[in-house]
């Protein structure tokens, strides 16, 4: 697969690159410093070729890197914190929230594998490389995914405008947070098989939030750096 940008590009395992394609016109005596300790092949090319390789923002960076490797669920049920993200379907909404699991140290995620965005070019990009930091893993069934989250001893929390207040609720140790599509918000049966449904209260005229903005404020208050 193809990735994108200088941040995503040194952020990513260096076994994990197959080559990097750089414009004429970048010059960056870190970055060719990086390349060279790390004994990554890179050409140097026209930037029109990268134009053509890549229609975003590419800073004079593209690179070729093995496919993304999702994680097994049974590997993650150690962890004391994991984020669900209910049929996702914004790449920079999932790139945000990935960023925001690593920097509040939340090791873990799952995604559905129908009806929701993938680990992409876009996602590599809007989370500054740290998919590789971050195990993300994909799962036919939401609902029995929750139930078998729940016999580990996992707490499920879901966003919901229904909900509790977040600021009034005494999180568990291990514990899961699950944020809804951004359109559709947490799918029924999904919580009906939550433990508690909790919300961010809304004092102005909007009555929502943005799913990463949610995200990242439920993330925190509820023991991410912890």
């Amino acid at each position: 697969m193809l990735a994108f940008g200088k941040n995503v590009l040194m952020m990513t395992n260096p076994q994990e690159i197959k080559k990097v394609y750089i414009s004429k016109t970048r010059k960056d005596e870190e970055l060719f410093t990086y390349l060279k300790q790390n004994k990554i092949h890179y050409i140097i090319v026209e930037k029109e070729l990268l134009d053509k390789m890549c229609k975003q923002n590419h800073q004079g960076i593209v690179f070729e890197r093995n496919d993304f490797t999702y994680e097994q669920l049974e590997n993650i049920y150690n962890d004391n914190f994991i984020v669900i993200l209910d049929h996702l379907e914004d790449p920079h909404n999932f790139g945000a929230i990935i960023r925001t699991c690593e920097a509040a140290g939340v090791k873990s995620m799952i995604i559905p594998k129908d009806r929701s965005v993938d680990v992409n070019e876009t996602v590599m990009k809007t989370s500054v490389g740290t998919t590789d930091l971050v195990k993300i893993v994909k799962v036919t069934n939401l609902v029995e995914t929750i139930k078998k989250l729940q016999q580990h001893n996992f707490f499920v929390y879901a966003s919901d405008m229904e909900g509790k207040d977040f600021r009034n609720i005494n999180f568990t140790e291990k514990k899961v947070l699950i944020i809804g599509n951004e359109g559709k918000g947490v799918s029924n049966l999904v919580a009906k098989n939550c433990d508690e449904i909790i919300k961010i209260p809304m004092l102005g005229t909007v009555n929502s939030l943005n799913a990463s903005v949610a995200a990242a404020i439920l993330i925190f208050k509820m023991g991410g750096l912890s």
